[in-house]
Order: structure tokens, then C-alpha cells, then sequence
């Protein structure tokens, strides 16, 4: 039986993004960390130029590397050498490590650039990236020269929660939305997420979204 091929518009639009990382000057590579416990993939400069700043990405929750600075490379290339890496339990990033916090994900982020041989860094981190960088500032503040948080609650209080900033019954009902499963859970995300969400998607590319880049994920593992 001939099996046939059908047209992914998630696996080409990552395909592009790659690409536009590579044409950008980055190339991937992926950096063993913890004895061979971790494994952070990381796009680097194919050649680090010592007069320009270096600029540390940090993706947010749910997304990539290339996914969220895709289109923001064209802006940032000339003036800095970007180190774009994917979290671990994102993209191919990994650990064999039970920790699950940003603190952790912050640690592992600055031995990628101390085995990259970047001492100093500038930072932007979106959404869970903030949470990321805010923790690099705050546990290595020699090494992090200047920050940027985007859209992070980095002073989120329980009281916030408890007010009804984001109502869950529990974790498994969180996981359901920032981990979408279905076209009707990736619709409610789009709700949360966007101020003017974009309406009529069709269910094919919301599921086909869900099974290139989401489905393979683990709520249990990527929690913090």
C-alpha cells in the first residue's frame, strides 16, 4: 500500500524558520551539560564577532527557539551575536535531571554560555522565558549586564491566582490549555493569549500544529 505524503503547513513554516536562522548567521548545536545528564540545543553564531554585545533569547512556554525569534533576527543580527536555545523539554532540548524549575532551567542556561565561552551577557525572555532570565539576574548578577522581560508576571503573588487572574481547577486543567491537545483547547489558548485573536482557523492546521510541535510533550515533565 503506498502511503501518501500530506502537506504540513506547521512542518513548512518550521522549515522556513530554520532556515531564516541559518541565513541570519546561526547555526545549531547542541551543548552536553551535568556529567551527560542534559543536553541544550542551542542556535550559535557561526562566528562570534568580539566587538559586537552578546544577546541571549529566551522562548516562552510552549514555543521554541525558532518559533519565537523567528521573525525578529532580521532586526537583532547586526547589532549583537544572538544565542537563541531551545528550554529543556522544549525543541530538543533535554535532561535526565528530576528539578523542573526556572531556577534550574536558569543554571543550565548560563553553563551553555560558560561552555560557549560567554562570560557577560544582555537577555530577553518572553512569557516563561522572563521567569528564566529573571532567575539568571537574580542568581548570577555579574554575568547578566542588562535584562528585558516581556510579558512575564515575574511578580505574580498567590493572592493574583486566588482573585481569578487565571481560573483552573488544578494542574491537569492548566496543562489542558497551555499544552493543547485539540482544536477547541488551542482556540481557548488563542483567547487567553491574544488581545485580538485570529478567528476562523480551520481545525486541519490547528491539529496539525498540535501533532508537529505540541503533541509530543509532556505536561508532567515540563511543569514547574
Amino acid at each position: 500500500m503506498r502511503t501518501v505524503k500530506r502537506f504540513s503547513f506547521t512542518a513548512s513554516t518550521d522549515w522556513l524558520y530554520r532556515h531564516l536562522f541559518a541565513f541570519a548567521g546561526l547555526r545549531s548545536a547542541t551543548t552536553v551539560l551535568g556529567g551527560g545528564t542534559t543536553s541544550v540545543h542551542c542556535w550559535v553564531p557561526k562566528f562570534h564577532d568580539p566587538a559586537k554585545p552578546t544577546l541571549l533569547l529566551i522562548h516562552g512556554f510552549g514555543a521554541n527557539a525558532t518559533w519565537q525569534y523567528g521573525d525578529a533576527l532580521r532586526h537583532l543580527r547586526p547589532h549583537y551575536n544572538l544565542y537563541v536555545p531551545d528550554l529543556l523539554f522544549f525543541g530538543r532540548s533535554t535532561t535526565e535531571a528530576r528539578e523542573r524549575s526556572e531556577a534550574f532551567q536558569a543554571r543550565c542556561l548560563m553553563e551553555l554560555m560558560a561552555a560557549r565561552g560567554v562570560a557577560r551577557v544582555s537577555l530577553v525572555g518572553v512569557s516563561y522565558g522572563g521567569f528564566v532570565g529573571y532567575s539568571m539576574a537574580a542568581q548570577f548578577p555579574a554575568a547578566v549586564e542588562r535584562m528585558v522581560v516581556c510579558c512575564a508576571g515575574v511578580c505574580l503573588e498567590e493572592r493574583d491566582m486566588a482573585e481569578g487572574l487565571f481560573r483552573v481547577a488544578d494542574l491537569e486543567a492548566a496543562a489542558s490549555i497551555l499544552l493543547p491537545q485539540t482544536p477547541e483547547k488551542l482556540r481557548e489558548l488563542m483567547r487567553l493569549s491574544y488581545v485580538k485573536p485570529v478567528k476562523g482557523v480551520p481545525s486541519f492546521i490547528l491539529s496539525d500544529f498540535i501533532h508537529n510541535l505540541n503533541a509530543s510533550k509532556s505536561f508532567s515533565d515540563t511543569i514547574i
